[in-house]
């Protein structure tokens, strides 16, 4: 009789609320074949712990003529990226770096650089 695991009960990373990347935040690209590139996050999908990030992973994609205003063709856009293939970049150290998180007295959660310490907002 194969007995389940816990890891098996879960959906997904994003239901444990692990996301360290948002919209607008500047990151950098760290494995597969874009590694190296960095870019602004344009939109985060936590159901597929994916991210759209600017001029990163582009495609090509075959549109139809929809009248004499857009004319058919192929065009270019982002494609969606793996969040384990991006670290965030901070500001400060200019460098791909860990997310930390840290409660301020108040009760206010900030993202901060593992590296220099700094908030990353």
């Amino acid at each position: 009789m194969r007995r389940e695991g816990f890891c098996c009960l879960l959906p997904h990373a994003s239901w444990l609320n692990v996301m360290n990347i948002r919209k607008n935040d500047s990151v950098m690209v760290v494995a597969g074949r874009e590694r190296g590139k960095t870019g602004k996050i344009l939109r985060v999908i936590p159901d597929k712990d994916a991210a759209v990030v600017e001029r990163v992973n582009l495609v090509k994609r075959h549109s139809r003529a929809r009248g004499p205003q857009q004319p058919g063709g192929i065009v270019e856009k982002e494609a969606m990226i793996h969040l384990s293939n991006l670290m965030v970049m901070c500001d400060k150290c200019n460098a791909p770096v860990r997310v930390g998180k840290k409660i301020s007295p108040a009760g206010e959660k900030t993202r901060i650089c593992r590296r220099c310490g700094d908030p990353l907002e």
